[in-house]
């Protein structure tokens, strides 16, 4: 099993080069599905399926081993989270709220990319196909998601099971006093599964072994800024990036003064982008002279895309473990890939069993290992795009042999 997850900067292609590379997979005897997390839902349309293949929510093969999916997230929804928004309406309405306006309020933003991702585990785990290639929505939206399983899990974990106690404790008084609804049990059931579900996505798009992301780009400053922020942000969360398509570049051959201009600004930019993302490969994708739509014309950009590829675009993702730890004499150390992190945007906090690692707006709370728990935290360094932190056991915790 591979999974592929592709994202970008909004308007870079990034749906055109997953649906590319999964008419590709196909093409090669794989069976394949190429699946959207972005709400704009325009994968459809690259495949040229009537009314963007919008119509539902299951799988439709567009080829021979090909299949694409645009989530049906309002079916989801009800699998998911009716329960929580039932109980939601009945505390709004209890205050004097319109009952349909009450059901727009319960819609939670950015439900459409939650359920999507729970719908790609689904997919995964089937067993029916050999690659899983998701089309996700832009960056900022996607680190957003891929954030989420551990922040809930914290939550669910450390301040949910004291909210539920407290309102078992309470119900009966408050719904005498009240005319509010209390939260019943299937409510925080709800939550919990929910925690379950996002837990198991997480273990899905982070196995090292076969799930890895694909950052797609344009050769321009502002872009590949991103692009790199992106590496870093991806790493700090625990998800593996693979490569770097770049997109929409201009052919040198026969430029006139006007596209001259631009070959000469891009490719500055995409040395920038060999230097910045080294040893990451880096495929180029040129700008075309016509929209690739349908499934030939995706092959075609695949295999120019990936013709020159230094390994295979499809194998399982390799490198060093993102996060890590070793024993050096009577200390451990704990590393955690940071590529292209800048020291000044790094912060780190040890609480309790916790360590908090902020980069710029982002913000990962890593559980420490057991062994971990038992020390203090001695030291810390950003080096060769590697988080090392360490630690030196503390005498009145640690047990000597």
């Amino acid at each position: 099993m591979r999974v592929l997850l592709f994202t970008g900067k909004g308007g870079v292609g990034k749906t055109t080069v997953a649906a590319a590379t999964a008419a590709r997979a196909a093409a090669q005897g794989r069976k394949t599905l190429v699946i959207s997390t972005d709400a704009a839902h325009s994968l459809g349309d690259a495949f040229g399926l009537d009314g963007g293949g919008q119509h539902t929510g299951e799988p439709i093969e567009v080829d021979t081993g090909l299949a694409v999916q645009q989530v049906d997230t309002q079916r989801r929804f009800e699998q998911t989270w009716r329960e929580v928004q039932s109980w939601l309406v009945s505390v709004l309405d209890a205050v004097g709220v319109d009952p349909l306006e009450a059901e727009e309020l319960t819609v939670i933003p950015g439900a459409d990319e939650v359920l999507a991702l729970l719908e790609v585990r689904r997919q995964v785990e089937s067993g029916v196909y050999d690659v899983v290639i998701v089309d996700c929505a832009p960056t900022a939206e996607t680190l957003r998601l891929l954030a989420l399983p551990d922040a809930f899990s914290w939550y669910v974990e450390r301040v949910f099971p004291i909210e539920r106690r407290v309102v078992r404790t309470l119900r009966p008084m408050l719904n005498r006093v009240t005319r509010v609804p209390m939260p019943h049990d299937k409510v925080f059931d709800a939550v919990e599964r929910l925690s379950r579900e996002l837990s198991a996505v997480r273990q899905v798009l982070s196995d090292p072994a076969s799930a890895s992301v694909r950052l797609v780009l344009t050769p321009e400053a502002v872009v590949v800024a991103e692009a790199r922020r992106t590496l870093t942000s991806l790493s700090l969360y625990g998800y593996r990036v693979d490569g770097v398509v770049a997109n929409r570049v201009f052919p040198s051959e026969g430029a006139d003064e006007w596209r001259s201009g631009w070959v000469s600004a891009q490719a500055y930019q995409l040395a920038e982008v060999h230097s910045s993302f080294a040893p990451l490969p880096v495929w180029l994708a040129p700008y075309l002279g016509s929209e690739p739509v349908g499934v030939p014309a995706l092959t075609a950009v695949a295999a120019e895309l990936y013709a020159e590829a230094p390994i295979d675009p499809l194998a399982p993702p390799a490198g060093p473990e993102l996060v890590d730890v070793d024993r050096h004499g009577d200390e451990f150390v704990l590393s955690l890939a940071l590529p292209l992190a800048d020291k000044r945007a790094v912060d780190l906090v040890r609480k309790g069993d916790e360590l908090v690692i902020t980069v710029g707006s982002h913000r990962r709370v890593l559980a420490l290992p057991s062994a971990l728990r038992r020390c203090n935290v001695v030291g810390a360094a950003l080096r060769d795009g590697r988080l090392r932190v360490r630690f030196e056991p503390d005498p009145s915790l640690w047990i000597s042999p």
